[in-house]
């Protein structure tokens, strides 16, 4: 059967191509990352289990421009603009991860046996988080906008920047180990080289990038092709002067980063990337011995648990200790329990270079494959898994928050409505109200929403309906109506879990008024009614109604033409 498959090169990838949609679906199922799922069709394609990996050259050059794909999208989101908008809070929690978790990681090395060496590669592997997963899991709970997503966002820049650091220190390395000292001429030559492409990158970005893909824009299939070719490019003049394929592909999209088109180049790339990829974690796979990995089976738990647990905490005690609130904190010190694909391709490098063993990347693999399957669940359940541990972690938030708007900032004094959920439907209700003079409380935990709300001149809360905390400090005891008009797909739960809680901490917190909720279908309007809700507004039904009302009225009111 093996003989069969790997009849040709053809027949050969055909048949791990079958292997990755089987096991992607299986991960589907169990609502895995893609990433998870990639990793295991290279463990099982290789030597250890069906051993069907014999093309190594194509699926080697495969898996290089994959690699070059992956640095140039993350090179093509460093604009100078949005790393001048990284918050202080990002910035400083940012580096601050990098650096307890890369100290602390060091220690943990060298306690399990790793040498200084290989302690020192894998304590810094260990700082990346997968901006794939992160994004894809926050987009999916649309809490990308809230606080705590915002702040993930912050580390995500701050964490690329740090890969892009890594990369260029490990091709520095590369270019001494690789030279020796009787040609230091090549070496400087190679520096030269260097220095040449990075002032080309300068006046690129400054005179050729933004009318170049002005006028390639005319043909969106022309622009992809050309950021393909650019990255290969560069890669290759990368490869070629010494500094590597992985600086070449970093430069080749910071190069365009400045243009208006960086987010759709990056957005039609990234199905080609995640294509790629399945080559780079096949040639992994097809790399490791498994046999020789149970050894570092201990190793790799004590790393992971580091991770899932410890990492969080240094995030939460950080935000604490620069004033924000545990819950903030703990949302988003989640988001930084897993390792990424750079810690692989991190590790390979230093494989390369001959400064860590084959077994160190297995190592690195498997913490990989535990922490990105168990960080998704937590970060899906954040929620839930808050709830469970928050009389655990007060001791991480400071009295007053004072980074936060408290819940006792917005004006004293009663409210008649509150509403949940600060999007046009909510900004819409709160100003006719206010028009009939009634004085209406917004709540939301988009920072975005709260600015805009603060502009209009309504009064408004930070913060989260799921949050028991927060709800029992608002002023809700005197208020006519609580107005739910949070959609159920953003909070991550169904409807009636949603109105559950609204209702549950809503009473709690000594509101004897009535309930109003958003319904999008009959079926969430029959749940709603069952629930106690008084009024159920169905947005879609009621512009219907109102068009069909004016519809008939212009039909009556006109004269019918023969």
């Amino acid at each position: 059967m093996v003989e069969l498959i790997t009849h040709s090169s053809f027949t050969e990838i055909a048949a791990l191509l079958v292997l990755a949609a089987l096991l992607g679906f299986v991960g589907l199922l169990l609502r895995q990352p893609l990433i998870v799922s990639f990793i295991a069709v290279g463990l099982i394609a290789g030597p250890s289990v069906l051993d069907i990996v014999h093309s190594e050259e194509q699926i080697e050059l495969l898996s290089e421009l994959g690699i070059a794909v992956l640095l140039f999208l993350v090179g093509i989101k460093l604009d100078v603009k949005l790393i001048r908008s990284i918050g202080g809070v990002s910035l400083l929690t940012g580096l601050g991860q990098v650096a307890f978790t890369s100290i602390i990681g060091y220690f943990i090395g060298l306690a399990v046996g790793l040498d200084h060496i290989a302690s020192i590669y894998v304590a810094v592997a260990l700082t990346f988080s997968s901006t794939i997963i992160i994004v894809k899991l926050l987009s999916d709970k649309r809490e990308i906008d809230s606080l705590h997503g915002q702040i993930a966002l912050g580390f995500l820049i701050v964490q690329d920047l740090v890969v892009v650091l890594a990369m260029i220190v490990l091709a520095a390395i590369g270019i001494g180990a690789g030279q020796g000292d009787a040609d230091s001429a090549s070496m400087w030559q190679v520096t030269l080289s260097g220095i040449g492409l990075l002032l080309f990158v300068i006046v690129f970005v400054r005179y050729i990038a933004n009318p170049l893909t002005e006028h390639l824009a005319k043909s969106p299939e022309l622009l992809v092709i050309y950021a393909i070719a650019q990255a290969a490019l560069f890669a290759a003049i990368g490869d070629l002067i010494g500094l590597g394929m992985e600086v070449g592909g970093l430069l080749a999209g910071v190069a365009l980063a400045s243009t208006r088109y960086r987010e759709s180049i990056s957005a039609r790339l990234a199905p080609l990337r995640d294509f790629l990829l399945l080559f780079f974690f096949i040639a992994l796979g097809a790399s490791l011995d498994l046999s020789l990995m149970n050894a570092h089976i201990p190793g790799a738990i004590i790393f992971s648990l580091f991770v899932l647990i410890g990492n969080p905490l240094i995030v939460l005690a950080i935000m604490g200790a620069l004033g924000y609130r545990k819950r903030t904190g703990f949302l988003a010190g989640l988001t930084v329990a897993q390792i990424s694909e750079f810690s692989l391709i991190f590790i390979a490098m230093g494989v390369s270079l001959g400064h860590v063993q084959q077994d160190v990347l297995g190592l690195v693999t498997l913490v990989g494959i535990v922490t990105i399957a168990a960080s998704t669940y937590m970060i899906t359940y954040s929620h839930s898994l808050y709830t469970l541990l928050e009389p655990l972690i007060g001791v991480f938030e400071r009295t007053g928050t004072p980074r936060e708007q408290s819940t006792e900032q917005h004006p004293g004094g009663h409210y008649q409505v509150v509403i949940f959920g600060l999007g046009r439907l909510g900004t819409a209700i709160a100003a006719r109200l206010r028009e009939n003079g009634i004085k209406v409380l917004g709540l939301d935990f988009n920072p975005s929403a709260i600015k805009y709300w603060n502009s209009l001149g309504l009064d408004t809360a930070y913060g989260d309906v799921k949050d028991a905390e927060f709800m029992g400090a608002l002023p809700l005891r005197n208020a006519h109506w609580v107005v739910s008009t949070i959609p159920h797909h953003h909070t991550g739960v169904s409807t009636e879990d949603t109105i559950k809680t609204i209702i549950q901490l809503t009473r709690s917190a000594g509101f004897i008024g009535n309930l109003a909720a958003v319904s999008q279908s009959r079926t969430e309007t029959e749940e709603l009614k069952l629930l106690g809700v008084e009024l159920v507004l169905e947005p879609f039904q009621d512009a219907a109604d109102r068009a069909t009302e004016l519809l008939l009225e212009g039909l009556v009111s006109e004269p019918r033409h023969p």
